[in-house]
């Protein structure tokens, strides 16, 4: 299973949660706060090609 990054849209805190894939966060809440439906983070990774790889991941999200 992979773990997806969400954030909080109320006070920011972004935490990991364990999900089968395709599994929404529709039943997530802040761990911090409490606030339901926090927003999934997109991330874009390299991909590697025998010993050659470029880039890393990058987070693209309008939280800090």
């Amino acid at each position: 299973m992979p773990i997806y990054e969400y954030c909080c849209q109320k006070c920011g805190h972004c935490f990991e949660v364990l999900q089968k894939v395709g599994e929404g966060g529709e039943s997530l809440t802040c761990p911090r706060c409490g606030a339901a439906k926090p927003v999934k983070k997109v991330a874009a990774c390299a991909v590697s090609h025998g010993s050659f790889s470029t880039g890393s991941c990058i987070s693209k999200s309008g939280f800090s």
